[in-house]
């Protein structure tokens, strides 16, 4: 899974959001490693639908332009829940590996 992909879906983790929402909650939940373009994400939410990660939640008009919310669905809480578990894991393997370090005099 790529590093956007799991932010987007991560994003959505508290409930349904529309597509600014979920660009700004994966650059502020990455600590601004993800940084979104509006036609990137669409995109990607797309591909996500296709795969049963996530699912369209409402349509509403806002200043006459249509906003779309999605929402994540339980196939996409289990696929970013086992690679963070997959992540989890990889940095531990690393993490317990690395020799202590001594502060600089």
């Amino acid at each position: 899974m790529t590093e956007p992909t799991y932010f987007i879906l991560a994003a959505l983790l508290d409930g349904p959001s529309h597509g600014y929402g979920i660009i700004k909650l994966a650059e502020r939940e990455s600590g601004g490693r993800v940084r979104l373009a509006v036609g990137t994400l669409y995109g990607a939410l797309d591909r996500l639908a296709e795969a049963g990660l996530v699912a369209l939640d409402r349509e509403e008009t806002v200043q006459g332009r249509p906003r779309r919310y999605y929402r994540i669905t339980d196939d996409g809480q289990d696929a970013v829940a086992a690679e963070a578990a997959r992540m989890r894991a990889a940095a531990l393997a690393v993490t317990r590996r690395l020799p202590p370090r001594t502060a600089p005099a």
